[in-house]
């Protein structure tokens, strides 16, 4: 498309569309991807926030000559969601419930509307949506229906088509129709034009087709490939029209409405983890196991299950449910009306797998049995890693990964077992291997063979192996496509499987609706080559210029490894994006913007390393505004599931900032805070009437970008800096505890009420000078936040010379501040790799952790009393990331007849410096609004709240009025027999 026509186009949407109109390189890049290996620049996106702004811009862009592509969650497999015309993402503002009828068990939702955000909504009136896809987080409705999506228990539920009940769309025109039940024998004038006669046409090609349709469609469930023209046919009075749209993938009609049945929540449920020493065995048990009638049965390979082992979110699920070394689990999962009939179909599968010579003792078979689990928080541990299975596969650290083309075939369940075994025959044939996983229930694996698409070999073997596999599935009645939909990846191979006259009967169908093309071509019909590496994200030619990087990046090794392979291991698949649950991504939640997920940081970064978003882009204003809103809260690091450690990677980027463009007075006042903390604390009184005068808030703001709506924490001149370099019982055991900045100069109370907790324990307290030089000790996390590496190389070379001859002797290093004493733990290792850094890195350990610890060995005695009825308690995100928060729960537990609540909540938003920048104050709230601030609200009174972060304590204060306390202020007036009153917090 012409510049001059690019231009017009913007300038007309801009006019006439309230929501964001991107047309600028960056954001682009952020659309040209989903979670499949294609990749195509778009020529903008836009994110309407009425229906009548996406019509509108559908128009425009059909009078400027564009193409018009939907987009939802944005993490379709198969390049669904990617083209080279105008984006239209519906996700940011299109995410209502329109209706909702209780008695009827119905609903009507707008296409944006993700399907976790809908059962939450739901799940107050007892009902849900079952068609639980893995990316439930992330997926939008219309994403579901567009590409027919089916979930893991479509056993019991079916497929998206099953439970669609109508749609409201508009045709390639404009045209607003609405597609749900029509009788065949309708009075057709009484149909209002102009559907009447698509309706009219597309009957009556069901008519002509039936017997074809009837002999070339695959008898699975499973199956989503092509157009349902089967929903055309006279099987029936009444034909739904809502089907033929249901798995277009966004190139027939742009859906504006779903209507939805919906179903009784599940009650109890019970799982029996059926472990098989072989995994042909497996594969062939699941056509007996399915005879229980369960509502789900799940693969879990050896692959899958080793990579689990190695992630921390997962490692617990696997010690749980997993006995010895199984080369195949089956997750056989009941949910029937009582507990009692669950148990009952439990002890069948037991007896079953008995009879069919899976025991524990069996000399018969290899191996085998039934681990049954019956309780909900491991029953859901279990499901979360299953439903992970994508991204859990796709964390090798290596330049091949597990690639999705012959990923969801579906085979008649009797087949499955052969299927398998000769499609891992292929996979060795062609020099690779496969993961598989998913659903065994329907005959549907999600199978992926590891493979470099950046090698021309790689490539020939993709294709020859897809060849094979669609050969067979053939052979065997099966499906080429049983959940993930067409794309650019699988249209091409619909003529071998539906035969040429259904495929003409498809073209037949996206001429009728959309004669022009304007919707979304070149998926299900007219398709490109599925191996054309034009339309790769690795095309031919795409490399990386070698360049230094800060910090290291060796845990990620091979020929696209380092810095590089780090950012490559985002896979698109979106778990950044969800809305609930966990840390990751704050700025997400508050803002919905591509731009603020992790996701599309990565391929932002993956774009400008690669040089495909011009000269100099690592450092540039674009990428710093890519960044603005990333708060580093390490949420990712945890909970992304192939590692994307967005935190970390932003250092790089801060760094490289700073070589090409110095530093802003904001940045060096926050990077270097520790080095005139002394200062500013010895002047206290004249430094802090900056929170009381107006004239100085306006000042600061306008020159060093310091929100005048924040009070800045409060210096103090009573710093923490006892004479002495130990307290306590020289016998007692022995502990060094590191005074960190912020406590030493804000709140020296928790470093005072730390040490007496100790003392109080009957440690030996160690509070080492420097060695090196008069400064206190420093872990350099401020000048990381401001890209100076180097300087917070040299702050964490003074603190290791000083502690490292405590930790070379095992002595533990107890901190307070999790972002500085995690940095221990963390950025260290990435700054120096010698003996005595790893040392104290080792013994780096969060005050509770040490606590928790100690309790556990019996070496901790504190006379603790009851203080207040209740503790809520808020996680500091680094605590999180590193599974640090569960131990400030179980010490709190220790002092009597407190009841510690969790405060369910992601980053408080304020994250450091954050919460402080007048561009980012606003964002920062909105963080803290989503769950932290309404739950302190809440609190009652005489409830204690707990936040172990400095930033999260102002945060809290800021937005609620409620004071709240380290836990070692908490436990330290449980020694005194201190009551924790209001007044108490309003002090702290």
């Amino acid at each position: 498309m012409a510049g001059g026509a690019t231009s017009n186009l913007e300038r007309r949407l801009r006019t006439e569309i309230t929501g964001e109109v991107m047309f600028d390189a960056f954001s682009r890049g952020r659309y040209a991807t989903d979670a499949s290996f294609y990749q195509i620049m778009p020529a903008g996106v836009v994110t309407p926030r009425t229906k009548a702004e996406a019509l509108a811009a559908m128009a425009i862009a059909r009078d400027e000559g564009l193409v018009v592509t939907p987009r939802g969650g944005g993490t379709s497999q198969c390049g669904q969601t990617i083209n080279n015309g105008l984006v239209v993402d519906a996700s940011k503002y299109l995410n209502k419930i329109v209706s909702f009828d209780a008695g009827k068990r119905t609903c009507v939702v707008q296409p944006g509307i993700v399907l976790d955000d809908l059962n939450r909504q739901l799940k107050k009136h007892g009902l849900w949506f079952p068609v639980d896809v893995s990316t439930a987080s992330r997926a939008t409705i219309g994403g579901m229906a567009g590409n027919n999506s089916c979930g893991g228990r479509s056993l019991r539920y079916g497929t998206m088509r099953d439970n669609t009940l109508s749609m409201n769309a508009a045709l390639a025109d404009g045209t607003e129709l609405h597609f749900g039940p029509l009788a065949r024998d309708a009075a057709w004038p009484n149909v209002n034009e102009p559907g009447r006669d698509l309706f009219r046409d597309l009957l009556a090609l069901g008519a002509r087709e039936a017997n074809e349709i009837d002999e070339h469609f695959p008898k699975v469930q499973r199956r989503v490939g092509g157009y349902n023209l089967d929903a055309l046919t006279p099987k029936g009075a009444v034909n739904n029209m809502a089907h033929i749209l249901v798995g277009s993938e966004g190139t027939l009609a742009f859906t504006t409405e779903v209507e939805l049945k919906l179903w009784p929540l599940l009650g109890t449920k019970v799982f029996g983890i059926c472990h098989f020493g072989s995994f042909y065995e497996a594969m062939d048990s699941a056509q007996h196991l399915v005879k229980l009638k369960p509502i789900a049965v799940e693969l879990i390979d050896s692959t899958m299950i080793a990579l689990g082992r190695d992630i921390a979110m997962f490692k617990p699920t696997i010690e749980a449910v997993v006995r010895g070394e199984p080369d195949a689990l089956l997750v056989v999962e009941f949910a029937e009306e009582s507990e009692g009939v669950n148990l009952a179909k439990l002890r069948q599968l037991n007896e079953l797998m008995g009879d069919l010579g899976f025991g524990w003792n069996n000399p018969q078979r290899k191996w085998g049995g039934v681990v049954d689990v019956v309780e909900p928080a491991i029953q859901a541990a279990i499901t979360d890693f299953r439903k992970s299975g994508l991204n859990i596969m796709m964390s090798m650290k290596t330049a091949g990964k597990p690639v999705s083309f012959v990923e969801d075939c579906a085979v008649p369940l009797p087949h499955l077992a052969e299927y398998t075994d000769r499609l891992n025959k292929i996979f060795v044939k062609h020099g690779t291997r496969p993961t598989m996983y998913a659903h065994a229930s329907e005959g549907c694996l999600h199978v992926r063979p590891v493979l470099n698409l950046r090698l021309d070999k790689d490539v020939k073997a993709m294709r020859a192996i897809a060849e094979e596999a669609f050969a067979m599935v053939r052979e065997f009645k099966g499906s080429h496509s049983g959940e993930h939909g067409d794309g650019l990846l699988r249209s091409e191979f619909h003529q071998d499987m539906f035969g040429p006259r259904i495929v003409r009967d498809f073209e037949e169908v996206k001429d009728r609706f959309d004669p022009q093309g304007t919707l979304n071509p070149g998926k299900i019909v007219h398709p490109p080559k599925m191996d054309d590496r034009s339309l790769f994200r690795f095309k031919p030619g795409y490399k990386v210029e070698d360049f230094k990087t800060e910090l290291d990046w060796s845990a990620w090794p091979g020929a696209a490894g380092g810095f590089q392979g780090a950012v490559e291991m985002c896979n698109n698949n979106g778990a950044c994006r969800k809305l609930e649950g966990g840390v990751m991504c704050p700025s997400y939640r508050a803002t919905r913007n591509e731009k603020d997920v992790t996701r599309g940081r990565a391929n932002t970064l993956r774009l400008a390393i690669s040089g495909q978003l011009g000269p100099n882009a690592l450092s540039s204003d674009e990428m710093m505004e890519t960044l603005k809103l990333c708060v580093s809260c390490k949420g990712c690091r945890r909970e992304c599931p192939t590692g994307v450690d967005m935190a970390k990677m932003k250092i790089e980027v801060l760094a490289a900032r700073v070589k090409t463009h110095g530093l802003t007075l904001h940045s060096r006042l926050v990077g270097y805070l520790p080095h005139y903390a002394s200062l500013a604390s010895t002047f206290a009184p004249l430094v802090n009437l900056r929170n009381k005068s107006k004239l100085l808030r306006w000042a600061l703001e306008k020159t060093a970008g310091f929100s005048a709506k924040r009070d800045l924490p409060e210096w103090r001149r009573d710093t923490f800096a006892p004479d002495a370099t130990a307290f306590g019982p020289e016998n007692g055991p022995q502990v060094v505890l590191f005074a960190d900045t912020f406590n030493r100069c804000y709140e020296r109370e928790n470093l005072d009420d730390a040490l007496n907790v100790l003392v109080a324990g009957g440690y030996r307290v160690h509070l080492p000078k420097p060695v090196e030089g008069k400064r206190a000790l420093c872990c350099g996390r401020t000048f990381l936040s401001a890209g100076l590496v180097d300087k917070a190389r040299d702050e964490l070379s003074r603190l290791v010379a000083t502690f490292a001859p405590f930790a070379e002797r095992g002595v533990p290093i107890v901190g307070l501040e999790p972002s500085c004493l995690l940095t221990l733990r963390d950025e260290l290792l990435s700054l120096r790799n010698d003996p005595a850094a790893k040392a104290v890195s080792q013994q780096a350990l969060l005050f509770e952790e040490f606590l928790v610890r100690e309790a556990a060995s019996g070496r901790l005695q504190l006379p603790l009393k009851p203080i207040a009825p209740k503790a809520m308690v808020h996680g500091h995100c680094h605590q999180k990331s590193f599974d640090a928060f569960k131990p400030v729960e179980k010490i709190l537990r220790l002092i009597p007849d407190l009841d510690v609540q969790v405060i369910e909540s992601s980053c408080c938003g304020m994250a450091g410096a954050f919460g402080y920048g007048a561009e980012t104050y606003n964002e920062s709230i909105a963080m803290a609004e989503l769950n932290l601030l309404p739950a302190v609200r809440k609190a009652p009174n005489e409830a204690i709240i707990v936040a172990d972060g400095t930033s999260c304590r102002h945060q809290i204060k800021d937005g609620s009025g409620r004071g709240a306390l380290h836990v070692a202020r908490v436990l330290a007036m449980s020694l005194d027999g201190h009551s924790a009153s209001h007044a108490d917090q309003e002090r702290a």
